[in-house]
Formats: C-alpha cells, structure tokens, sequence
C-alpha cells in the first residue's frame, strides 16, 4: 500500500511512557542551558563589579563573591560582598556624614547588573524555544 503508514503496535501504556520521557528530556534540557545562561551572565556581573568597585586597598573589591541560590527550577545567583557585606549599601548609595554633608555615592553593583542583564529575558526565551 502507497502512501500508508504502518505504525507498531504499541499500547497505551508504552505510548505513555515515551511521551512523559521525552517531556521529561525537554525539560532538563532547558533547564540546564538556563542554569548555564544564568551563570554566565552572573560571572559577568561579578566580574564587572570586581571591576569597577572603588578601591582604596583593593580588599573590598576582591571580597565579592557569587553564590548560587534556589530549589528545583529556580535559578538564582546573587552577587554580595563577603567580609564587607555591611559598606555595600553605603558606598553604592552614598551616606550622611556625622557632622553633616553627605559622602559621595559609588555605584558600582547597579550599574554591572543593568548592563549584563538587560537581555536575558530573552535568551531564557530563546533557550526555551530551542528546547535547550
């Protein structure tokens, strides 16, 4: 018979299966190229900040570190200063002094995330279009 197609006999169960494995290959598959996505826009970032951070010794800068954060299907890196947690703030925002005036502001963890950030909505999206 031309132009038939002559399928398996195949059961339910077995149609089933196959169906739930390939789903459940998609889905790794994205979600590692994400995960690398998300790594290497937040290497970037830390690098950037590294960077540009004001460095009177050179120790602040070197004590950012980039830690990886979240359960099953959540992919978070966050970007924070180890030892010197506590300046962060007040050297990206500037603050006020004890005896008036205000200290001058450093962005400089702002800045690195906008810049390396601005497209990732749409490489995750990409991503998911190619199915990894």
């Amino acid at each position: 018979m031309k132009g038939w197609l002559v399928m398996p006999n195949i059961s339910i169960g077995q149609l089933a299966n196959e169906i739930v494995s390939a789903v459940r290959e998609y889905t790794e598959d994205v979600s590692n190229g994400i995960e690398k996505k998300v790594d290497e826009v937040a290497n970037k970032v830390l690098k950037e900040v590294q960077a540009s951070a004001p460095k009177r010794t050179g120790e602040y800068a070197r004590t950012f570190v980039k830690t990886k954060e979240g359960g099953y299907g959540q992919h978070r890196r966050i970007i924070w200063n180890k030892k010197h947690y506590r300046r962060v703030h007040l050297l990206e925002f500037g603050h006020a002094k004890v005896n008036g005036g205000r200290v001058q502001a450093f962005p400089h963890l702002r800045p690195a995330y906008d810049k390396h950030t601005t497209n990732l909505d749409d490489e995750i999206k990409q991503i998911i279009r190619n199915g990894g």
